[in-house]
């Protein structure tokens, strides 16, 4: 299923979980306007073709102890398939990491970290950042506050 197949009721039922992902089928038919057996097998649907990654639970990191976020920038000594492969396998494996995306511009690499401060990040760039073969350089940017922080992605005519 690609966006072209998603009817209105598809992008109500994704509006309406990205609200409220708690949500019981029953609850969610009737938000959309659909018999609960309609609906249930319109989410089943959406999870079956991956547009529905997964449930999960948000956690406000500053109750649990990782207050401090760094935008950290990644630039490689040199470009190649298998340096940026072996880079992204480690990161992957860093629960630190919360995201990471390869970027064009000045960095390579653009990572999201979070962390419990300063001492275990320090920990973090020395142990694991520090350690990859073929980084030119590493920029740290530190969050001062956060403004806006979404995890609803926008969907077209969900409304109508």
């Amino acid at each position: 299923m690609n966006t072209a197949q998603l009817d209105r009721f598809d992008l109500r039922i994704l509006d309406e979980l990205q609200k409220d992902g708690h949500l019981k089928n029953q609850q969610l038919a009737e938000h959309v306007g659909l018999s609960t057996t309609a609906c249930w097998r319109r989410v089943k649907a959406l999870e079956k073709d991956g547009i529905i990654k997964k449930f999960t639970a948000l956690v406000d990191p500053q109750k649990v102890g990782q207050p401090l976020c760094v935008l950290v920038m990644i630039t490689l000594l040199r470009h190649s398939i298998d340096n940026s492969q072996e880079i992204e396998e480690k990161i992957l494996r860093y629960p630190e990491v919360m995201q990471c995306y390869a970027t064009t511009g000045h960095a390579d690499f653009v990572l999201r970290v979070l962390i419990e401060d300063m001492a275990a990040y320090d920990r973090f760039l020395n142990e694991k950042i520090f350690t990859l073969q073929g980084i030119s350089q590493v920029n740290s940017n530190f969050a001062l506050r956060e403004i806006k922080n979404e995890t609803a992605i926008p969907l077209p005519n969900s409304r109508s």
